[in-house]
């Protein structure tokens, strides 16, 4: 998952240019999820950190600018989705929930600093590198202070919505499938 491509004009890469971008990379059989720079590809490569530097480098190579890029195996997206906090309330919309992967640990504070923000109707739950958060309101009306969310977290993440999550596995589990 990139953070900040095709957001507001700025940062902008056609999804075709991405995927031909990683096949040169040795990715195999990328495919994209809408344009916000969500890529669901097979590799050998087991360390996730190397491979998303390796990305950060060509995507900065070909298109002059270094978004923050966020790696998740197909287990690791079963893994998140099984964390929801919102799992068993139904009566939630989905496009409002929105989970921010993360690029590393948080810090040892977040979980308590965290606590910090209630004055905000959203609820906020962090487990392991997601932090999961539930907006009754719609994102767009939000007040959160995400900037200050980040800093609390002490690390950067790419936020996408509980649907997106879902298709995104969906398509990872296909590849899987595909062997």
């Amino acid at each position: 998952m990139l953070r900040g491509v095709n957001v507001g004009g700025h940062n902008k890469i056609k999804m075709d240019d991405l995927r031909t971008l990683y096949r040169s990379l040795k990715l195999e059989d990328p495919r994209t999820y809408v344009q916000s720079g969500n890529v669901i590809f097979r590799t050998k490569e087991k360390n996730c950190p190397a491979l998303a530097k390796k990305i950060q480098d060509a995507i900065e190579g070909k298109f002059g600018f270094r978004p923050e890029v966020i790696v998740r195996t197909t287990e690791e997206l079963r893994s998140a989705i099984a964390a929801s906090p919102f799992a068993s309330r139904r009566n939630l919309e989905p496009g409002k929930i929105l989970v921010t992967f993360l690029a590393g640990k948080p810090g040892p504070n977040a979980h308590a600093t965290l606590l910090s923000l209630k004055a905000h109707p959203e609820e906020l739950h962090l487990s392991g590198r997601e932090l999961y958060i539930y907006f009754p309101d719609g994102a767009g009306k939000s007040k959160l202070p995400w900037s200050q969310v980040e800093k609390l977290l002490q690390t950067t993440g790419t936020a996408r919505n509980w649907n997106s999550v879902t298709k995104m596995l969906a398509m990872a589990e296909e590849l899987e499938a595909i062997g």
